[in-house]
């Protein structure tokens, strides 16, 4: 008589973590209540981590000296002014009164002034909550946005869950929305725009193939012009505002616009149009048209208080220029407004004033020089506000985009091209000028995008669905290790980004590198 061995476990048995997931999906109130809730709860996490004892410390720290003084008067004039000697004292002792009428030379456009001056109108000028409560309200909703483009990405809660919960919890974004400077309203309207292209790009495709006779023997020469995109001329319009904010946005606005026409180029290549080409190229034209005139307009719209003033900066060097025959006919306000951008213009492309804390774009992806915000010791106590990121998930971000990169060039993956048109975008540009001054923040405009980049390298981590249990399990094992010590290293760092008083050991212990004091 033989017996049988007992029946050896399938290879294919799900994980843990795969009937749980399995269990959602069976269970349609379940799987509602968490696409629900997952959103709502990184958002409150975010926002906990940006307001909480937002106006410490009651000072004009770092380059508040220029943004938060000019927002108050550009709020109550219409344009930037000047301000006597000591404003800043007795602007953090509660007295923004003290503006003059004379205008003040802003190098930046207007629009980030006027959402911090909206801000302190409804707040109060008087003090540091005010003046920082629009840059926290737009920290918190560019995290919530991340979640929206990640979900937009992938269709998936949890991988959108972890790319909202990594920006919630990162020092640089949360620096950013916790000081009264212009990135942060930058990486807002950035991410903005690359969501709004986003959400064409997932209709455009279906609308094609819905307009293009595909039962013919022969394939279609020629494909349809849609003019009907609306989600191209919101980006345009988010573009423009980025735009407002900053000039980087320019960058942002072309490389959308090179996106949406290779997207479109490929999308009737994969249908058949035997010309795609030059039909992506006609299609390209109207794209040009749906992207670029609103975000002019957009732009255009943020100098309203300036053109509709008379004291502003150089307003009325038009009325001079106007004598030269050529731009007579344009309006005296927008040949006042060419000069000024050229005057920007002059100023941005000869800033090499050394300084202590700028850090050239090639020190960014290696995190060589942060930016020291506010520092103060009183005794053994410190006080820090430093830009520096989770370092942890800083360089975990770069590393995943450099393998959304592999995967690009080894599957063609139209999700990693996605994120790095993006990174590209809010990055490369800055390597063009390795002699200016600029500093280690402005990354806060990439931050969005590594972490979006870090959710697509943890699903390949994770491993396919269709993966052995074993690799799966220790896949899934190394997500929630990463996941865990960056929570533990933001839990360390979150007191000298948000100038809790420590102790100068505390303090000496996050100076990982010498270039971090």
């Amino acid at each position: 008589m033989t017996t049988s061995a007992p029946p050896l476990l399938p290879t294919t048995s799900p994980s843990i973590y795969d009937r749980r997931m399995s269990r959602v999906r069976s269970s349609p109130v379940l799987a509602r209540r968490i696409d629900l809730w997952a959103p709502i709860a990184v958002t409150l996490l975010a926002a906990l981590a940006r307001f909480a004892n937002l106006g410490h410390p009651q000072a004009v720290v770092f380059d508040e000296t220029y943004y938060v003084k000019d927002s108050w008067s550009q709020w109550n004039l219409g344009y930037t002014a000047k301000w006597p000697d000591g404003a800043d004292e007795a602007f953090a002792s509660g007295d923004p009164s003290g503006f003059l009428t004379e205008a003040s030379f802003s190098v930046h456009p207007p629009l980030g002034r006027w959402l911090i001056g909206a801000g302190m109108w409804l707040f109060g000028a008087d003090s540091a909550f005010g003046w920082r409560f629009s840059v926290a309200l737009f920290g918190t909703a560019t995290v919530l946005l991340v979640y929206l483009v990640a979900k937009t990405l992938t269709g998936s809660t949890p991988l959108a869950t972890v790319a909202g919960f990594l920006l919630a919890i990162d020092g640089l974004s949360i620096v950013l929305s916790r000081v009264a400077l212009l990135d942060g309203l930058l990486a807002f309207f950035t991410l903005l725009a690359f969501w709004f292209v986003l959400l064409d790009r997932r209709r455009h495709p279906a609308r094609l193939a819905a307009r293009l006779d595909l039962s013919a023997d022969d394939p279609p020469p020629w494909g349809p012009v849609l003019w009907n995109r609306p989600w191209l001329f919101a980006a345009g319009a988010a573009a423009g505002a980025a735009t407002g904010v900053k000039w980087s946005g320019l960058y942002v606005l072309a490389a959308l616009g090179v996106y949406a026409v290779v997207a479109d180029a490929l999308a009737r290549r994969r249908l058949g149009v035997l010309y795609w080409p030059a039909d992506a190229i006609r299609q390209g034209a109207v794209s040009f048209v749906l992207l670029v005139p609103v975000a002019f307009v957009v732009y255009l719209a943020s100098w309203t208080g300036w053109l509709v003033s008379s004291g502003g900066w150089d307003r009325q060097s038009g009325a001079t220029d106007a004598a030269t025959g050529f731009w007579a006919w344009v309006p005296t306000p927008l040949q006042s407004l060419w000069n000024y951008h050229e005057a920007m213009y002059a100023f941005h492309v000869g800033l090499s004033t050394p300084h202590g804390y700028e850090s050239p774009a090639w020190q960014w992806p290696l995190l060589v020089r942060p930016t020291s915000m506010f520092w103060e010791q009183d005794g053994d106590t410190v006080q820090a506000v430093s830009s520096i990121p989770n370092p942890l998930l800083w360089w975990a971000g770069v590393a995943a985009a450099a393998l959304l990169a592999v995967l690009f060039v080894r599957r063609r993956d139209w999700r990693a091209a996605f994120v790095l048109t993006a990174i590209t975008a809010t990055y490369l540009p800055w390597l063009m000028y390795p002699e200016r001054t600029i500093f280690q923040f402005y990354t806060v405009v990439i931050a969005p995008f590594l972490v979006l980049a870090i959710a697509l390298a943890a699903r390949e981590v994770a491993g396919a669905p269709a993966a052995s249990v074993e690799r799966r399990l220790s896949g899934q094992r190394v997500v929630w290790t990463f996941l865990i010590v960056v929570t533990v290293l933001s839990a360390f760092w979150y007191p000298v980004w948000s100038a809790i008083p420590v102790p100068y050991d505390f303090w000496r212990l996050h100076n990982w590198l010498p270039t971090w004091v």
